[in-house]
């Protein structure tokens, strides 16, 4: 199925091409009917509504925010329209969640940043935990992985398994959260195996352009392999579209392509291309904390809220959570 994804969304890409004129190309760029969302200068009808349309960075200038930085979460959950709450049952509820892709580039650091922020906000006790070497999941949460005196490395060092050392770590501390998301390197190598070992569901990040599905057989082959032989119970939590761009007419194609072939594994949510999403790591803080109420941010809400629905971590109106 992934590769005949892969080709429909190549033919899908070719076609878009051919109904581009040269002499009329900025006005065929426009796909009326895409999503109506603003272009990446404008931001979102909510965030117009502040009487600031340049929302300050909490942690000061860029690079300056840290884990000393103090949150009040309530009010940052307010100030983010977080209406929804999370179960946070201990021994109950708890649920890992691996972002992968082998292809670089997608959004894997920046989903697992940002639906751990707002899952947070909603209530539940979050763990991110950063398996990419490059480090970007932990300078978004204004860590410098520079400086740390012990790192992820330090855990999977030991004498079991290699490909399940994660996942024997995680078992020690499980009960402590009630959702924890591992951040993958874009690789298909043994840091991948152990997040795919130590995990309950994988979630896809696939970008909204030409090369979508690319490769995306492969980490699927993946999967079968982690779960003939490390991890039976893990199963594909969703697929997330992101860096659409409205403007084009090949994203709105690659995402009825994606739907087209993977139904209701895709969530509803798309998370845009967002000038503060880019943003945001330079302060060493989630979108929810730098402008809840950009296009990103909104974004990134609502897969907090479809996500919680989906694997029965929200909490309904009448239940009393924490």
């Amino acid at each position: 199925m992934e590769d005949e994804a892969a080709i429909a969304v190549r033919e899908a890409a070719l076609r878009a091409a051919a109904q581009v004129h040269t002499a009329e190309d900025e006005e065929e760029r426009v796909d009326h009917g895409a999503p109506t969302l603003p272009t990446d200068h404008e931001v979102s009808r909510e965030t117009l509504d502040l009487e600031s349309a340049s929302p300050p960075a909490p942690g000061g200038e860029a690079g300056q925010a840290g884990p000393s930085m103090t949150i009040d979460t309530e009010s940052a959950a307010r100030a983010a329209r977080v209406t929804f709450k999370v179960r946070s049952d201990p021994g109950r509820f708890q649920h890992v969640l691996t972002v992968a892709n082998q292809k670089g580039g997608v959004g894997k650091s920046t989903t697992a940043v940002n639906l751990g922020a707002y899952l947070a906000l909603a209530g539940g006790r979050v763990l991110v935990i950063d398996l990419d070497p490059q480090g970007n999941a932990t300078t978004g949460l204004g860590l410098d992985h520079r400086h740390l005196e012990q790192s992820v490395y330090d855990v999977l060092t030991g004498d079991i398994a290699r490909e399940s050392r994660l996942q024997r770590a995680l078992s020690e501390v499980r009960p402590a959260y009630d959702t924890i998301l591992i951040d993958c390197p874009p690789s298909l190598g043994l840091l991948t195996v152990n997040a795919l070992a130590a995990a309950d569901e994988l979630l896809i990040p696939i970008q909204c352009e030409y090369y979508a599905l690319e490769g995306l057989g492969q980490l699927l082959r993946n999967v079968d392999l982690v779960r003939a032989n490390l991890n039976p119970q893990l199963s594909i939590g969703g697929i997330l579209l992101t860096m659409y761009d409205g403007r084009t007419r090949l994203a709105e194609q690659v995402v009825q392509e994606v739907r087209k072939h993977f139904s209701d594994l895709v969530f509803q949510t798309v998370v845009p291309r967002s000038v503060r999403l880019s943003e945001a790591p330079g302060y060493g803080i989630p979108i929810a904390l730098y402008d809840p109420l950009s296009r990103g941010g909104i974004a990134y809400r609502d897969l907090a809220l479809e996500f919680a629905a989906r694997t029965g971590l929200l909490a309904s109106t009448t239940e009393g959570v924490r």
